[in-house]
């Protein structure tokens, strides 16, 4: 009875140390970087998805103004008195005194782009509520002028000093009017 209990152990103890010493084949190494590229794109995706969620309760309780999370990476919507705009962020990148990026607005409508003067506030969020940390916030005034021929969507660069990329939790864009027409050259 011991020797049947026996043999069957002890070939697969001899399995078992065989396959840890077995040097793992190359069909085996490009499935655990494949598992590893979708782990890292899981990852990336359940981060996007909580932004945009973020994202979404800003501007639902929001009656002026319009909130970008730049980890949504998902244009909003802005009710103006120049009609609806649809606003777009780039990702924010390294620049000396903070971070850079693009704000592009885009016609929702048949109407192009008009000339505007709008109000840029960005800043952290609260870790643990994602609500924005306003006392900190910066701000500035941006401008879309006039332009020869009408525009579909014009891009705005940022400069968001004072906070590093990975720092910039929202970006809000409000007090959003219409600029005079510039004159046409005499």
């Amino acid at each position: 009875m011991i020797r049947m209990v026996w043999a069957p152990l002890a070939c697969a103890m001899a399995l078992l140390s065989g396959c840890s010493s077995t040097p793992s084949s190359p069909k085996v190494t490009q499935l655990h970087q494949e598992v590893s590229q979708l782990n890292q794109q899981m990852r990336h995706l359940t981060s996007q998805a909580g932004a945009i969620e973020i994202q979404g309760q800003l501007n639902s309780h929001s009656t002026q103004g319009a909130w970008l999370v730049p980890q949504a990476n998902t244009p909003v919507e802005l009710q103006t008195q120049l009609g609806t705009l649809r606003l777009s962020l780039t990702r924010p990148t390294a620049e000396a005194n903070g971070a850079r990026a693009t704000l592009t607005f885009s016609a929702t409508g048949s109407q192009p782009v008009p000339a505007l003067q709008a109000r840029v506030v960005w800043g952290e969020r609260d870790p643990a509520t994602g609500k924005p940390l306003e006392a900190s916030s910066l701000s500035q005034t941006i401008e879309v002028p006039a332009a020869l021929l009408p525009r579909a969507s014009v891009s705005v660069p940022l400069r968001l000093s004072g906070f590093a990329p990975s720092q910039i939790g929202f970006v809000r864009v409000h007090d959003v009017v219409g600029d005079a027409p510039a004159a046409p050259p005499q």
